[in-house]
């Protein structure tokens, strides 16, 4: 976010709707100085809450973009999206009769937007719209969205020659907790949408007759496989450490040479009254001996009491 820019972009739009400072103020909830540093561009001290709020008042929508090594972030944030598509592309294509193409992009009357898998069953003239979702984010704008892709499938298909008489829609969903505990949250709504579940895709994968409208959970990429693979490449690896075994000869924190065999491969009967050496616990304590344990007790705190004689 360019501070300086937008608050050059506020303060215009600002003057050509006739507003004043405090106008603006007053309905974003700050002072008039408050927004005067931000059109000056002083922003280092404003939340982000109030930067939005007082760009709100004038129609102004801010967004912050983030940038890491060129187009690395981009591959960071996506490669998700692209093992669940890969391995959902692997996985339609071993059905007879589909082909899939993937990130379909249209722009029809000023509509855009990018169709994850586009699908298309020639025997059967049956066009395929695919949804992959990582995870929820606002379900309402997925459905919309969604909506919106079914209706121009059909127009992006005969760009590819292709003259479908039946259209299918299908969410895929990678399955994490996460995922399933917001689908719970809005299941009314999505039953509502999608009338089939992930056990009924294969059969509709193998005879695509009717138009169906389905949303399954996709274990193939699991959380779990996705973490590992994530700790691998983005975080840098470290030797293990050694362990030491019995026969390691580690003792008092130092590791010494293992001393040789002499006994010609003949081990002789360890004694269970002794230390095993090697393990770092040293010599038995030599027991006390009976006068030490007999003997009195020395200090000033402990020395009897005795009576003071009294002078007649």
């Amino acid at each position: 976010m360019d501070a300086r820019r937008l608050g050059s972009l506020v303060r215009a739009v600002r003057i050509r709707k006739g507003l004043r400072q405090l106008d603006v103020a007053g309905s974003a909830g700050v002072s008039r100085a408050t927004v005067s540093r931000f059109e000056s561009g002083n922003v280092g001290r404003l939340s982000l809450d109030t930067i939005d709020r007082i760009a709100a008042v004038v129609d102004v929508r801010t967004e912050i973009l983030g940038r890491w090594q060129g187009g690395d972030g981009d591959r960071l944030l996506n490669w998700r999206h692209s093992l669940l598509a890969d391995s959902f592309s692997a996985a339609a294509r071993a059905h007879d009769g589909w082909l899939f193409e993937p990130e379909v992009s249209f722009s029809i009357y000023g509509e855009r937007g990018v169709i994850d898998q586009l699908g298309w069953h020639e025997l059967r003239s049956h066009l395929l719209v695919v949804e992959l979702k990582t995870e929820f984010v606002d379900i309402n704008e997925m459905l919309g969205t969604l909506n919106r892709k079914l209706r121009l499938a059909p127009r992006v298909a005969a760009d590819k020659g292709w003259r479908p008489k039946v259209v299918s829609v299908w969410l895929i969903v990678a399955d994490t907790r996460t995922n399933r505990r917001h689908a719970a949250r809005h299941w009314s709504l999505l039953r509502s949408r999608f009338s089939l579940d992930g056990r009924s895709l294969s059969a509709f994968l193998d005879n695509p007759v009717a138009a169906t409208f389905g949303m399954a959970f996709w274990t193939d990429v699991r959380p779990v496989n996705i973490t590992k693979e994530a700790t691998r490449i983005l975080t840098r690896v470290r030797a293990p450490k050694p362990t030491a075994g019995p026969d390691s000869g580690r003792r008092d924190g130092r590791t010494h040479a293992a001393k040789p065999d002499l006994t010609g491969g003949s081990a002789a009967k360890p004694d269970p009254t002794r230390p095993t050496p090697g393990l770092g616990l040293g010599r038995p304590p030599a027991p006390a001996s009976i006068e030490h344990r007999l003997r009195p007790p020395t200090g000033r705190h402990n020395q009897p009491r005795t009576e003071r004689s009294s002078s007649t």
